[in-house]
């Protein structure tokens, strides 16, 4: 399914499956640990650059250029891919140069990246993209032959890196002897997305059992479907040489609620939920993505979504914002 296809080792996997607390309706928590990839701190993105390093390294890239906001994980994991390939990397952030780089833009620098500040603002992610192009044309022209990014590594090629894991996933179930219902687990980009469904309808159509996975929408763009996850899902399958396999749309479930006024700007309930983990578990959560996601999680299992059931939010990393300005709940 995946062993024709270019791929850079990357990340430390499988990640642990650890067990947490019964939560609302009697639901049995389970947490997948994304956030210990291993790679420059950790997080999903380990997953998807095993990938789309690996094509860069097929299509030999000199430089990867990728664009995020500006405590990007993505774009801090981008950086220690780089470090560890011997690949120039270029950041194109939003927002302006700080007078002292802290949380992901120290840990960006020390695995030697360029950083590009737009001043734009944090979720005007098409300033960012465009600024990529930019980057990508004056680089190209310089002979470094870059290999280009869109924010959160949100291809079909980095969505193989969550179909690959989702059959990690189910294998673990196996190991344990459980059959939870759901994945539940944070969305902004809609690779990771993608990449859960195509390995769920890989496994499917395999006739392995699988669980539905229900996405916590953190950004406006995946909130009203763009991209589209299930054209990106499909495509996803095209690489796996999965051409007859195809997603349901109806299969796209993305929980809109959580999100607050905008991405990257903390809520209540995701504060809450980043102390609760932090109290409860000993995991790490930032208040823009992971501590989000699992507000949405904990909140429909107070509604009763998963009662009695055995459900897994998939901890996707993020950990260094902690360590930024506001990263932190009051």
């Amino acid at each position: 399914m995946f062993e024709h296809l270019q791929r850079a080792a990357l990340a430390t996997t499988p990640t642990p499956l650890e067990q947490g607390p019964v939560i609302g309706g009697g639901a049995r928590l389970w947490v997948k640990r994304d956030d210990l990839t291993g790679l420059g701190g950790g997080g999903n993105k380990a997953r998807k650059l095993e990938f789309l390093c690996g094509a860069a390294l097929a299509a030999e890239a000199q430089a990867l250029i990728t664009v995020g906001a500006g405590q990007s994980n993505h774009c801090r994991m981008t950086a220690a891919a780089g470090a560890r390939l011997g690949l120039e990397v270029h950041l194109i952030l939003s927002g302006d140069e700080p007078d002292e780089p802290i949380g992901n833009q120290l840990l960006s620098m020390l695995f030697g990246a360029q950083l590009h500040f737009t001043g734009a603002a944090q979720s005007h992610w098409g300033e960012l993209e465009i600024a990529r192009e930019l980057l990508t044309r004056e680089l190209s022209g310089a002979g470094l032959a870059p290999y280009s990014i869109p924010i959160g590594g949100s291809t079909a090629v980095g969505a193989l890196g969550y179909a690959a894991a989702f059959i990690e996933l189910l294998d673990q179930f196996d190991t344990l002897g459980i059959e939870p219902s759901t994945v539940v687990f944070t969305s902004s980009s809609g690779g990771t997305h993608a990449g859960l469904l195509a390995g769920r309808a890989a496994a499917a159509d395999a006739g392995r059992g699988v669980p539905g996975i229900v996405a916590i929408g953190v950004a406006k763009g995946v909130n009203i479907g763009l991209p589209d996850v299930a054209d990106l899902a499909n495509q996803t399958l095209d690489l796996m040489g999965l051409t007859d396999v195809r997603i349901d749309p109806a299969d796209v479930e993305v929980d809109t609620r959580w999100i607050g006024d905008d991405y990257a700007v903390p809520t209540t309930a995701g504060d809450n939920a980043v102390r609760w983990a932090a109290t409860n578990g000993g995991w790490l959560c930032d208040r823009t993505y992971s501590g989000k996601g699992l507000s949405g999680a904990l909140g429909l299992a107070e509604e009763g979504r998963f009662a009695n059931e055995d459900i897994v939010f998939i901890h996707t990393g993020g950990w260094p914002a902690l360590f930024a300005a506001g990263g932190v709940p009051a």
